[in-house]
């Protein structure tokens, strides 16, 4: 279970985000296998995703965001929904490149810098709501906030960081993200840029420390309201059953016909999910009694 704080600091001028996605991202490398460079580009998809999620207010709003940036490691492909269930998956989950020079590793490498984020809003409206931005680094961080600056007119500052210890699994994982509220001084914001800057080594302070230290070294005394993000693939038989039953009788006849099975892959936890004639009788059956 991660964790997620938020606050209005600054006499209610500038809303305040932290993060700690640890054991989010923990799960994606256990379902993708991932290699610490495609844990660090997808974990910090998935954290400011997270983050995304938060906004969702009503049951069933959910939204998807895809980075496409010509990097080693493909597109990255993160969903959520307003429940903080929240997925994710990299095309090529053990993509590797030689650390850069100050010895991080080469996220932009992995992520590229030639694309877009789109993200993808769902909200019950008749048209989901769909907003896109180029990348302007592929760090992530630096990209989502220029997503919400010229996407969504929200000036919004972003730190965000995946820390892989030497067994391979996620030791510290999290973000912290500062936007000024409408009408917010000057002088608000000057300290708001002062504050992110102390945040460059998030997924470090997240493994010593955690949100409760930083909580109390830098904001004492703040009231912050408390959410419980989670990994969660929302696949099941059931729901593959659906999709298949929206494909119509033919084509699942054909694929039966052709193939003798139909096998479905769930990109997002790595299930395979297998359908046989009978399977196909039974659903198509179910589904004409229905």
């Amino acid at each position: 279970m991660g964790r997620a704080l938020k606050a209005l600091i600054y006499d209610g001028q500038v809303s305040l985000t932290l993060l700690d996605t640890t054991d989010i991202v923990q799960k994606a490398i256990e379902y993708h296998k991932l290699s610490p460079l495609s844990a660090a580009a997808l974990g910090r998809t998935l954290t400011a995703g997270t983050f995304m999620a938060l906004g969702l207010k009503n049951d069933g709003d959910k939204l998807s965001i895809t980075v496409k940036g010509g990097g080693v490691g493909g597109n990255v492909v993160v969903c959520g929904n307003s429940a903080l269930e929240m997925r994710g998956y990299i095309d090529e989950p053990q993509a590797d490149l030689p650390l850069k020079p100050n010895g991080k590793l080469d996220v932009a490498g992995c992520v590229g810098t030639d694309g877009r984020i789109t993200v993808v809003r769902d909200i019950g409206l008749k048209e989901p709501y769909t907003g896109s931005c180029p990348l302007v680094s592929g760090e992530i961080a630096e990209d989502f906030a220029a997503y919400y600056t010229y996407s969504e007119q929200q000036p919004t500052a972003m730190a965000l960081g995946v820390r892989i210890g030497v067994d391979l699994n996620c030791v510290g994982a999290g973000g912290v993200v500062i936007q000024p509220m409408p009408g917010c001084d000057e002088k608000s914001i000057d300290k708001a840029e002062a504050l992110i800057a102390e945040f460059s080594n998030i997924s470090g302070m997240i493994e010593s420390v955690g949100l409760d230290g930083i909580k109390e070294k830098y904001f004492s005394g703040v009231e912050f309201t408390e959410y419980a993000p989670k990994y969660k693939c929302i696949c099941s038989r059931e729901y593959i059953e659906g999709v298949l039953l929206s494909m119509g009788e033919k084509e699942l006849r054909s694929a039966i016909s052709e193939q003798g099975k139909i096998e479905v892959h769930c990109h997002f936890c790595n299930k395979n999910y297998l359908f046989d004639g009978a399977d196909v009788d039974k659903l198509l059956g179910e589904a004409s009694e229905g």
